[in-house]
């Protein structure tokens, strides 16, 4: 047990790092569908066997993004300009892709979420499979190969350099990482969607003109006459000048056309580079398009969503602020309005609003109804009973290490646990007591609910638990009608009281009364 503080116990205060851990891990969990009851062994993966969203992986990607941009830089960079080709980069090329190859056969030991069930598949041969099947491994095997490395190992001319540069090409195909980045930068509260969208598109657009200034400058390195290209008109001998005076000019010329502001002091000069040229135009209409409606859209709508949840979050702020909550609970407020957004998707509340009553039932049947039966205060009791008791309930996320029932509340409603676990705990003379832990198709609240009296025990989330609650007022009215399985109900209460650990029935000094009170009951009833 652990001494709680003077405040109430609404109040109680914890350690900054512990409310952020547990933050942390709900905004990095993978949430499982409602309804999918989740074993114990779920959250320990097999041995080997990487979590997607363990920090540590997420570290290794995040690393990753870094060497990809260079290889977006340096692949179209070593087509046009060759010399760099066999200098320094290409050293720096084999360690990159080391680094690329390590990854690969760490992919054969992450697990990934299964889109039916939403639970992560740790199994090795499933996970080796699914990776080999998918043509993402033959082109990350493809973009990592040093082909140049390995002809040149096996043969001693150093031939067909121009080949070997497109194959360099293949390292785009790594582009997909930093999408994927942003993907998830956008949704992290923790950065602004504004700026990291603003990043993402600077970041297109500096590809954009990259590509086409070594594209353009290619094309004038592999024309016949030096003086017939746009940079050998201005540049003399620019072929043995230095890689980065040809960069430059590329650079200023592709920025030039781009903005459209076009100086005219390097101009296509051959054909080629007058179709290059008109293309190049063309893209950037689409490209200015596309940058100007995300703009546009960033400042105009942005993302509803996303800010809707960033304007509640900060009305908890300030209004936490304005009235002085503690720290801890102000946090919890929080993790559950993170939450909301976070489950929105699953719960699709908007979406259900919209049906007939029916529909929604029978949704409500099909996710819950299995947990509701063997819950043990139904076990025995009609279909009908279950089937109406289930219509009347409704879904819930909790984020780890926050309160669903505080201790002396009014009894308003009762919880089935669908995933997750849950710690019954009391509180004596300032002094936290553990009493013990409840997981999936375990009851909680019903005592305060059935005894109709405040409610005896905290119940404190261990991690990210998802419940369904039934409220006392509906529970009365639904069972009224039901007088047989009303002592169904009784009787198997009854016998679950007599087995609670003596640790939890001192905390009910009036449980041995009214247990013979309930035994003579279901005796007359009998």
């Amino acid at each position: 047990s652990e001494t709680r503080s003077p405040l109430p116990l609404l109040f109680r205060r914890r350690s900054s790092g512990q409310i952020i851990r547990n933050i942390a891990t709900v905004s990095s969990s993978l949430l499982p569908a409602f309804g999918t009851v989740i074993d114990e062994g779920y959250l320990q993966l097999k041995k080997y066997v990487v979590a997607p969203y363990d920090h540590r992986y997420r570290m290794w990607q995040t690393f990753l993004v870094v060497l990809v941009v260079y290889s977006a830089w340096a692949s179209i960079f070593e087509l046009a300009f060759k010399k760099a080709a066999t200098g320094t980069l290409s050293h720096i090329d084999l360690g990159v892709d080391a680094f690329f190859a390590v990854d690969i056969v760490l992919t054969f030991f992450v697990a990934y979420l299964d889109t039916t069930t939403y639970l992560l598949v740790d199994d090795h041969k499933k996970i080796a499979t699914r990776y080999l099947t998918k043509p993402w491994f033959i082109m990350d095997v493809a973009s990592t190969l040093p082909f140049q490395t390995i002809y040149s190992i096996f043969s001693s001319r150093m031939n067909h350099e121009e080949v070997f540069g497109f194959l360099n090409l293949l390292r785009l195909w790594r582009l997909r990482r930093v999408s994927q980045l942003f993907i998830r930068l956008e949704k992290d509260t923790r950065f602004s969607y504004f700026w990291t969208r603003y990043f993402k598109l600077v970041g297109v657009t500096l590809l954009a003109v990259h590509s086409a200034a070594c594209i353009y400058f290619w094309l004038a390195y592999n024309h016949p006459l030096e003086d017939e290209t746009w940079i050998g008109s201005e540049v003399n001998d620019f072929k043995h000048r230095s890689i980065w005076l040809s960069y430059t000019y590329s650079m200023y010329w592709s920025i030039v056309t781009l903005t459209t502001v076009g100086y005219g002091d390097l101009h296509a000069v051959n054909t080629g580079e007058k179709v290059f040229n008109m293309f190049y135009m063309l893209f950037n209409i689409g490209l200015t398009a596309y940058l100007i409606g995300n703009m546009t859209n960033l400042v105009v709508h942005s993302a509803v969503q996303t800010f809707a949840m960033r304007d509640s979050i900060n009305d908890i702020l300030r209004y936490a602020n304005k009235n002085r909550l503690p720290e801890n609970l102000k946090e919890q407020m929080l993790a559950h309005m993170q939450l909301k957004f976070k489950t929105a998707e699953l719960k699709q509340e908007e979406v259900l609003e919209d049906l007939p009553k029916a529909i929604r039932s029978s949704i409500s049947q099909h996710l819950f109804r299995n947990t509701v039966e063997n819950a043990y205060l139904f076990k025995g009791v009609s279909e009908d009973l279950v089937t109406q008791l289930v219509s009347e309930m409704e879904a819930e996320y909790f984020p780890p290490k926050v309160e669903i029932i505080l201790q002396n509340e009014i009894p308003t409603d009762f919880y089935v646990l669908i995933s997750g676990a849950v710690d019954v705990m009391s509180y004596k003379n300032g002094t936290e007591q553990f009493l013990s832990t409840l997981g999936a198709g375990d009851l909680a609240g019903e005592i305060g609910v059935l005894f109709n009296i405040p409610q005896p025990f905290v119940v404190r989330t261990k991690r990210l638990s998802q419940v369904v609650r039934l409220s006392h007022q509906h529970f009365k009215q639904i069972m009224q009608p039901h007088s047989e399985d009303g002592k169904k109900i009784i009787s198997n209460f009854t016998q679950y009281l007599k087995e609670l650990k003596k640790d939890m029935l001192d905390e009910l000094p009036f449980l041995t009364e009214s247990l013979e009170e309930m035994d003579i009951q279901v005796n007359s009833l009998e």
